[in-house]
């Protein structure tokens, strides 16, 4: 009785939009109109919150695979990778810097226009 419950519940009023709000509502009913015992109603509650829950992670892990995908396949960089790149070149701009103080300026040789 509690899976045929579980299941008419869950069809009705579908795992992706299932709030704790609508799940108590949903068993309170049914306590009401005395298809399920009290006792049921909780073991139900928490399998469909639970359910729920799972089924919003299950969403969300999707999502976050389908955006690496998507970014992967446009070519996007992570925040890490631009921040990776910014300090490469900020050391790079500082070696340049520095090699380019040691080294007399492009068409000159040392003592020259002195």
């Amino acid at each position: 009785m509690k899976d045929a419950i579980r299941r008419l519940a869950l069809a009705g009023i579908g795992v992706f939009s299932l709030t704790r709000e609508k799940a108590e509502q949903v068993v309170k009913e049914l306590v009401e109109k005395g298809q399920v015992s009290a006792e049921e109603a909780r073991g139900v509650f928490r399998d469909l919150v639970e359910k729920g829950e799972q089924e919003r992670a299950a969403l969300a892990q999707t999502i976050r695979n389908e955006i690496n995908r998507l970014r992967e396949e446009v070519g996007f960089v992570t925040r890490q990778d631009w921040r990776a790149l910014e300090e490469r070149i900020r050391r790079l701009e500082a070696q340049l810097g520095q090699a380019g103080q040691a080294a007399p300026p492009a068409g000159q040789q040392q003592g020259e226009g002195q």
